[in-house]
């Protein structure tokens, strides 16, 4: 049975297990939820930084983020603020491009974590985003916002 570790020994499971912890430990210490990041946030400990092409951000983008592409980061890397978390994000789930932002900003040496759902479940939970200067509230999606109904 492959995978399952129904055919391995005690100590090799053992290994297998913890290694498997590790990756779950680095998880939950770099990834955020919405409701996590958005109480970081209001409580001033982290900034939102929307890693979108510029077409994406004028689309609609979390209230209050920075927008930093990654074609401007080079430019941009010494104006960012290092006294907070930066909580990077793309559109959703499928998109990688705020990982590989990440990347570059934490070898940089800025504390960074990165929005699990991006924009589409920040969207999805109700909480503020902005479109040319307008402010909107979407409605909460009931099956993934923390939202009491």
């Amino acid at each position: 049975m492959t995978g399952s570790g129904a055919s391995r020994g005690g100590a090799e499971l053992d290994a297998v297990i913890a290694a498997r912890l590790a990756v779950v430990d680095a998880r939950l210490a770099y990834d955020i939820d919405i409701v996590a990041a958005e109480r970081e946030v209001a409580a001033g400990a982290a900034v939102l930084v929307d890693t979108r092409r510029l077409e994406s951000w004028e689309h609609g983008h979390i209230a209050g983020a920075l927008h930093l592409p990654k074609t401007a980061i080079d430019d941009r890397l010494d104006d960012l603020p290092r006294d907070r978390t930066l909580i990077v994000y793309g559109w959703g789930p499928g998109c990688n491009g705020a990982t590989e932002t990440a990347r570059i900003l934490l070898a940089a040496g800025l504390d960074v974590r990165e929005l699990l759902g991006g924009y589409e479940y920040w969207v999805r939970n109700g909480f503020p985003t902005e479109t040319h200067g307008t402010l909107t509230h979407p409605t909460p999606d009931p099956l993934v916002t923390a939202a009491p109904s």
